[in-house]
């Protein structure tokens, strides 16, 4: 079965072209009109009048290396299938199109099947007439005694400062000097968690759960070492120490951050930040990313790369140009913190008495600490077993402020408030907040001069507004609306206790549930259970009645 998102292999390469010639935002790039098996994606503002670039290799590793070509980078991008070098022919097909008298530079990754396809074009375009270089990115540093370094992500700022110096107008000997000296300066390490899942194969899992690869090659090649962590820290730390023992000690450094296609913009941003927080970071005066640049299809993994800095190569890297692959290079700045205080509504009060309002306050509190094995027991039927628990520590903190007579029972618009501010604290969960909304809405009404019953009312429609529940939803709504609206008409207690009763009741016919973790089950794990919140509802006021 496949995992990869596509219609035909056979066709997945060319289709995801055109695809990428339709998002870019310079409108500038056009796929070259030869043949379904040469892809080569050229600059339609070009006109031969400076060096050309021509870079490219196997697909799979976008936005490189379509992604690139654009003014100030690339002339052409010579796309492959997929981890396959693309042919002799496509090559020269490239360079007979986008090269002038200028000449035209070739930069290729070290890798056997493009340093043979790339060289063989550059000979045959030399035989016709053509002024051609080549120059070979070898920045992987994770496999030290490797006589062939690996091209991987610092590729694409060779890229840049070759792009820049041919924008320039330098001469094809110069744009190759400044080329080289590039890839001299540029240095690069992976690591991933996993390989890649190439379309129509499976996944290699030889990397085992918790463990990470340290160089895995961009088409899933092994690495030099498997270290026993995913530690973010652990990680930066090896690979940064690595990178940095390369570098001259006294010189800055841009560093590139390149997702290998599967880590998260979360996971990114965290690499971003222990980087810069290792000894490495002290070098490090530039940002590229975080960003994919160089991927390997899905791989979950990243790499790094450093280029060490001088004035023309700073501003290479920071020239603006049109390719929509390229990441914009930052300035690393300090982080400056703006002071700030914590928001806090917790009412200012003094505790005051009030012995009618202190005696609706503990029936309250203690009805739901009592009912807690009952609603649990209720719940466990149709959600998952804890509206007692929950019901029982919010009632709970507040019977412990009665006791220790701290509440402002004589004032009770300051007492909704400070019991919704406890409620969203002690109760956790959605219920907690709901709960919190009501009393702390009614409390702005009853300072506000309304009515107890009508602050209520309004607290509770505030509580449906953001929890979106309504009567026949199958929750406490059902229970509370019908006891409010008889409080709000004047009626006794014992009405009141009998509307919250046949609210709950009906709950239990109620054939589907429309919020909560009730909404999940179905119609038979429902048939004659009341809402356990409900249920906690009437008998509050059953119990209110009875004081």
């Amino acid at each position: 079965m496949s995992q990869f998102f596509m219609n035909d292999k056979n066709h997945l390469v060319n289709e995801a072209i055109e695809g990428a010639l339709y998002s870019t935002p310079f409108h500038n790039l056009s796929r070259l009109e030869v043949d379904a098996d040469i892809r080569v994606v050229v600059r339609n503002d070009w006109d031969k009048s400076q060096v050309a670039l021509i870079s490219g290799g196997g697909s799979g590793h976008e936005p490189a290396h379509v992604g690139f070509v654009g003014k100030g980078m690339l002339t052409a991008a010579v796309c492959g299938d997929i981890f396959a070098s693309p042919s002799v022919d496509a090559v020269l097909t490239a360079i007979i199109h986008v090269t002038g008298e200028a000449g035209c530079l070739l930069i290729v990754k070290n890798y056997t099947g493009d340093r043979l396809n790339f060289g063989l074009a550059a000979e045959k375009a030399k035989k016709l007439g053509y002024q051609v270089e080549l120059v070979m990115v070898k920045d992987d540093i994770s496999l030290p005694d490797n006589p062939q370094p690996r091209g991987i992500a610092g590729t694409a700022l060779v890229h840049k400062v070759a792009g820049y110096a041919a924008e320039q107008g330098q001469s094809l000997s110069e744009v190759t000097r400044l080329a080289n000296q590039a890839i001299e300066a540029t240095q690069s390490i992976g690591l991933a968690f996993s390989s890649c899942h190439i379309p129509g194969e499976a996944r290699d899992e030889r990397v085992e759960a918790g463990h990470s690869e340290l160089g895995m090659g961009i088409h899933g090649e092994p690495g030099v070492l498997t270290l026993k962590t995913q530690n973010s820290r652990e990680i930066v730390a090896i690979v940064t120490k690595k990178l940095a023992e390369k570098l001259p000690a006294d010189k800055k450094v841009a560093l590139l951050l390149n997702n290998l296609g599967g880590f998260s913009a979360l996971e990114m941003a965290v690499l971003t930040r222990d980087t810069l927080a290792s000894p490495l970071g002290q070098q490090i005066s530039h940002l590229v990313g975080p960003a994919t640049l160089v991927s390997a299809l899905d791989m979950k993994g990243f790499s790094l790369s450093t280029m060490v800095l001088d004035s023309q190569t700073e501003t290479a890297l920071q020239t603006p140009v049109e390719a929509f692959g390229w990441q914009p290079l930052v300035a690393v700045q300090p982080l400056t913190p703006q002071p700030g205080e914590k928001a806090s509504t917790r009412p200012d009060f003094s505790p005051s008495d009030n012995q009618q309002v202190g005696q609706v306050v503990r029936s309250i509190c203690e009805t739901l600490v009592g009912l807690e094995g009952e609603l649990n027991k209720l719940d466990a039927k149709v959600g998952d077993g804890d509206t007692g628990s929950t019901f029982a520590a919010g009632a709970g903190k507040i019977l412990k402020q009665y006791q220790a007579n701290k509440l402002p029972l004589n004032q009770p618009e300051q007492l909704l408030t400070l019991v919704g501010e406890e409620l969203a604290v002690v109760m956790g969960g959605s219920s907690g907040v709901l709960m919190s909304i009501l009393f702390t809405s009614a409390g702005q009404k009853l300072e506000q001069g309304e009515p107890l019953a009508q602050a209520l009312q309004y607290g509770l429609a505030r509580m449906k507004h953001y929890g979106g529940a309504q009567v026949g939803d199958r929750t406490m709504v059902d229970a509370l609306e019908p006891a409010f609206n008889a409080l709000a008409a004047g009626k006794d207690l014992a009405a009141v206790a009998s509307a919250a009763r046949a609210g709950a009741d009906s709950t239990a016919e109620m054939k589907v549930a429309k919020a909560g973790r009730s909404s999940y089950l179905n119609q038979d794990s429902l048939n004659g259970v009341k809402d356990p919140g409900a249920y906690a509802v009437e008998r509050v006021f059953a119990a209110l009645q009875q004081a």
